[in-house]
């Protein structure tokens, strides 16, 4: 029954009108989507986020907002327990879309997925790639934290 429920909610979301839910650009139905799926995630119901996130990337491979939808899924992996499916989203962002401003994030979130694998020393590499690549945003300072614990 929650599938039944979940295809009935996806094709409302695709097809119903945005108007006043807050949605930033309604004539974008690739933006007006992932603002709805977002809302999934903030809602914390990753479950129907990552099938969001997955149906945004099935509809709009190419829009601009794709590397943040593939960081999104990896999110809602890393959040349900699912540390290896995590890491393997994360790294599809950094390997797709290399100019992303979701690389730093990703690079974290799947240094971090090694970690809950038991993976350290996979782990410290790549903390040790973000604070050289990045060295002054916010992800090395997560990095420099993440590598003194």
């Amino acid at each position: 029954m929650p599938l039944v429920l979940s295809i009935v909610t996806w094709v409302l979301i695709v097809m119903v009108p945005a108007s006043g839910l807050g949605v930033t650009d309604p004539s974008d139905p690739a933006k007006r989507l992932y603002d709805r799926v977002m809302v999934e995630f903030q809602h914390k119901d990753y479950e129907a986020a990552l099938a969001g996130f997955r149906l945004f990337l099935e509809l709009h491979r190419g829009n601009r907002l794709a590397s943040s939808a593939q960081y999104w899924i990896g999110e809602c992996e890393f959040r349900l327990g699912r540390y290896r499916d995590a890491a393997a989203s994360f790294e599809k962002v950094i390997g797709r879309y290399p100019k992303s401003q979701k690389v730093p994030s990703a690079t974290v979130k799947k240094a971090l997925a090694y970690d809950k694998l038991g993976l350290a020393t996979e782990s410290r590499i790549l903390l040790e790639r973000v604070i050289v690549q990045f060295p002054g945003s916010p992800e090395a300072d997560l990095a420099r934290k993440a590598l003194k614990q």
